[in-house]
């Protein structure tokens, strides 16, 4: 079985790659900048994490050596031009070199959909540039670009759900921005057939599920679930990015801030010009079968379960 290095495997995505790549008896690497950090993976098989920085070209290349291939799946959403150009740029171009040192040809990129030079946010155009650093790499590259991810410990419709639990109105920046929102299983699923395939496989594909929503209206349904439906109050732009940039100022990461808010000035949906999950043989999940089963319940693993079951996975 392939030796598999995972970058970002304790986040949101990683935890579910990682699963999946333990329950093939694959043997997995799990870069962490703190052991605690990496408690969610810790008890899988096969799995052994490693305590290193990322950002170290010599600490990388000590990482990628003796590895089949590397999944990336680093990412911020929230950060300055400089912390987008650290994780999504210079990264990704230290991997490659990493990689080519060490001769490790086989690599999975985790991007994102609407990634472009001409982007209207800072997080898209430096997902744009760090694709672009890792084609110029002739390693076998393999990027995958997700539109807005959900699942059971997800930070977006259970965010729209707690705050509709504590507050009467929902004034809402991008209502009518359009998301084809894809399940973390499936994208953890097609990233693990990336990284493992011995077939020829797409260079670049795009991650969707199979309906389109607004934000409008995925902000109503995670109210309807959670038995908490608040009224929608769409925005004007002026006021959306004054709410924006009070919500930066709040300690931690922010619920939404102006980059956010310039990245929906376009639709997050597929550009039907690429392969989809599909082409993997992948039939993605829809939302509103998967939703109704963890919003509003406690305990991310049990709901895990649970939705593997009646999903049959």
């Amino acid at each position: 079985m392939p030796k598999i290095l995972v970058l970002g495997g304790t986040g949101f995505v990683g935890r579910h790659v990682c699963e999946k790549l333990a329950s093939a008896d694959h043997s997995i690497t799990v870069a962490t900048r703190r052991l605690d950090a990496a408690r969610a993976v810790l008890s899988l098989p096969r799995v052994v994490p490693v305590v290193a920085d990322v950002h170290d070209p010599a600490q990388l290349a000590s990482l990628v050596a003796g590895h089949d291939a590397v999944i990336n799946l680093v990412a911020i959403l929230h950060g300055s031009a400089d912390a987008f150009e650290k994780a999504h740029v210079r990264l990704p171009a230290q991997l490659a070199q990493a990689c080519a040192a060490t001769g490790v040809r086989k690599l999975v990129h985790v991007s994102a959909l609407g990634a472009a030079a001409d982007a209207p946010s800072a997080y898209q155009r430096s997902k744009a540039a760090g694709e672009a650093a890792l084609q110029k790499s002739g390693l076998d590259l393999h990027i995958l670009r997700p539109s807005v991810i959900f699942g059971a410990d997800d930070k977006f419709l259970n965010l729209f759900a707690k705050l509709q639990a504590v507050f009467p109105v929902m004034p809402l920046g991008g209502a009518t921005t359009r998301f084809q929102p894809v399940w973390v299983e499936d994208v953890a699923e097609a990233v693990v057939r990336l990284g493992t395939g011995a077939a020829a496989l797409p260079s670049v594909m795009e991650a969707c599920g199979p309906d389109i929503w607004t934000l409008r209206e995925l902000v109503e349904l995670a109210g309807r679930l959670t038995g908490h439906p608040r009224p929608v109050v769409p925005l004007p732009n002026a006021l959306a990015r004054l709410q924006a940039a009070m919500l930066e100022l709040a300690p931690g990461e922010p619920m939404m801030s102006r980059d956010n808010l310039d990245s929906m000035r376009v639709d997050n949906v597929a550009s039907g010009q690429l392969p989809g999950l599909g082409a993997l043989g992948i039939q993605p999940a829809a939302l509103s079968a998967v939703a109704p089963q963890y919003l509003g319940h406690k305990g991310p693993r049990s709901r895990l379960t649970d939705l593997r079951k009646t999903a049959g996975r």
